[in-house]
This record gives structure tokens, C-alpha cells and sequence, in this order.
């Protein structure tokens, strides 16, 4: 195994797939590794470029190959597929990772450390909490319309349906429902708990570090955004400009240009959903803000008036990811635009 340079590494939960080239790109070894034999493996090799998929798992190995003194490059799974050849299995993904890891124009993923990944724990639990309120919501709220008993939108008029379920002594449910709703009603409750929880920890989160603050006084972008912005985005400088942080939370439009003709549409489902999630949430909160007591930005006040809120919102979320980007290069703080004297 002498001579191997790069070597392109196809992780999985129990049988791994490498392939290593020499410096002159010949195949110098191919092999399955059991998920046991994989570190012995690499610590036999001298330092060499690994490629690997940005996928599950993908942070945990690159960093304990990088221990063993090797340079470690994630890159995303759609930027691989082109070097793939023909029939897909796993010496085949290891070629086309080994293959696309050396292209000089290729994009990589920054490996994150332990703690930026226990914070995004913290925010995939609460998405899975949140998902689960809503299904334990939407069950009980549909239950308990089949008795005509139906309240208001909102979290009020939930509190009354469970209030019903609650009194023994009210008899417009029957009393096999009502066991059945109270078990409902009490995972509701736990959920809840549970979910404020995840709140307290990711407030912590936001205030422990001094760029999480300052990220927190941009309109739009509270605790959790800041938070998240943090931890998914190890090295902020990777991105040559605002726009290519934007672009890569995926709130650039699509193009399909040819012949110098531009065509735009609108933005692609790639990208970071989740923080794109919470961008446009941010923007609509400052748009219904506008809308209710003006605003300062002359900018937001024309194009809502040429634009519809949605699209504005995005357009709002996608100045936001920038401003964001420049406040964590800088090092500066937010600064309110200035309004212009006539």
C-alpha cells in the first residue's frame, strides 16, 4: 500500500469500501473494510487526501482521520454522482469519490467538531418534538370533532378541547374516548415540557458565544437561528462572500440560462432547509412587523409594494444570510441603516 496519495473512502454503518490511486492515478488498492478493521487500516497508511461523502457519520470520520494525520475533504453527495461510472455499488462510489475529491473546481463541506454537532442534536430534537405536537394536536382536534365538539386555530382553543377531556362530569364525550383522549392529551403535555427544554438549551446555546449574540440583534434572527447559523457553519470564511453562504442555504433563484439569455425562477429545493426554514420565518416576522408599524428600510417598504409577501420574504431571508455572513467575518456589530435626509 506504499505509494497510495489519495484514497477514496465509502462509508457505511458496517462494511466500508476504499479505493487508493498513486500519485500517477493508478489504482493501487481496493478493498472492504469491516466497520472494526477500518482505523487499523488507515493508520497504517502514510498521510494521504481522503475523500468522503458529506453524509451520516461523514463529520465523526473525518475527524478521527484527520487525528491520524490524514487530510480530510466531505464533499456533497450530488457533486460525486457525476464521476460515477455506469452501475452503482460500493467499489463504484469509491472510485467516483476518489475520482471527484482531486477536481481542482470541486466544493467541500468544513468537518465539524463535537460540540457544533451536540448543538444541531439539539435543534433536530426539538424538529422532531415540534412534528409530534402537531400530529398529537391535529389527532385530538380530529377526535374530538367527531363528538361536534370543534375549537378555534390556535393554541387557546386547543387548551379548551383538552380542558373537555379533562372533566369527568362533561358527558359530550364518551367515557372509552375520553380514556383514549387523555392519553393523548398527556403525551401532548410531555411533548410540550420537553420542547421548552430544547428552547432553554439552544437559548443557552445562542448566548454562550460572542458571535451567536451579535448575530441575535439582526431583525429576524433570534435564538434559534443564531444558534443554528453557528453550529452548521464551522468556519464562515470558507464562503468567499455573503452570496455564496446564500446560495448555499439554497435562497438564490434556479437558473436555466443558455445562449447569454438569463432566466431565473424561483429558488431550488438544495441547500440547508433547515436554516432556510428559519430565514423565511425570520423574514416574515419583520414583514408583519412592517406591516403593522412601518419600518425603517426603505428597501422592504418598495419592494412589498411591488411584490407579494412571499416573495418578498425570501428576498428579505436572502439579505438577512448575507448580513449574517458579514457580521461573522467582520467581527462587527449590526448596525440600524441610517435613513436619508431629503
Amino acid at each position: 500500500m506504499e505509494g497510495v496519495v489519495t484514497v477514496g473512502l465509502d462509508i457505511a454503518k458496517s462494511v466500508f469500501q476504499v479505493h487508493g490511486v498513486d500519485a500517477a492515478g493508478q489504482v493501487v488498492v481496493q478493498r472492504k473494510l469491516t466497520r472494526a478493521k477500518l482505523i487499523p487500516f488507515f493508520e497504517k497508511l502514510p498521510p494521504c487526501l481522503v475523500g468522503i461523502e458529506a453524509c451520516a457519520t461523514a463529520h465523526h470520520w473525518g475527524r478521527r482521520l484527520t487525528e491520524l494525520g490524514h487530510q480530510v475533504k466531505l464533499m456533497p453527495p450530488s457533486y460525486v454522482k457525476p464521476y460515477l461510472k455506469r452501475q452503482k455499488n460500493d467499489a463504484a462510489d469509491a472510485e467516483a469519490i476518489c475520482e471527484a475529491v482531486t477536481r481542482p473546481t470541486m466544493r467541500f463541506v468544513e468537518v465539524k467538531g463535537p460540540e457544533q454537532q451536540s448543538v444541531l442534536v439539539i435543534h433536530r430534537t426539538r424538529m422532531t418534538l415540534m412534528r409530534h405536537r402537531i400530529e398529537l394536536s391535529n389527532t385530538i382536534r380530529a377526535h374530538m370533532a367527531e363528538f361536534g365538539l370543534v375549537a378555534p386555530i390556535g393554541r387557546i382553543g386547543l387548551q379548551g378541547l383538552v380542558g373537555i377531556i379533562r372533566d369527568a362530569a362533561d358527558e359530550r364525550v364518551p367515557e372509552h374516548a375520553r380514556i383514549c383522549l387523555k392519553l393523548l392529551a398527556d403525551q401532548l403535555d410531555l411533548v410540550n415540557r420537553q420542547a421548552l427544554e430544547t428552547d432553554r438549551l439552544i437559548l443557552a446555546s445562542a448566548r454562550a458565544t460572542e458571535v451567536g449574540r451579535r448575530l441575535m440583534a439582526v431583525p429576524g434572527v433570534g435564538p434559534v437561528l443564531a444558534s443554528a447559523m453557528v453550529a452548521s457553519v464551522p468556519d464562515p470564511h470558507a464562503f468567499r462572500s455573503g452570496r455564496n453562504l446564500s446560495a448555499w442555504i439554497g435562497l438564490v433563484p434556479k437558473q436555466n440560462s443558455s445562449g447569454g439569455k438569463e432566466r431565473l425562477g424561483g429558488i431550488t429545493k438544495q441547500g440547508n432547509r433547515y436554516l432556510r426554514q428559519l430565514l423565511v420565518v425570520g423574514a416574515l416576522a419583520v414583514i408583519r412587523y412592517a406591516e403593522r408599524h412601518g419600518s425603517r428600510r426603505p428597501w422592504l417598504v418598495q419592494l412589498m409594494a411591488r411584490r407579494t409577501t412571499k416573495v418578498a420574504a425570501v428576498a428579505l431571508a436572502n439579505k438577512t444570510a448575507r448580513m449574517m455572513w458579514a457580521i461573522m467575518t467582520s467581527g462587527q456589530a449590526y448596525r440600524e441603516p441610517e435613513l436619508r435626509t431629503a
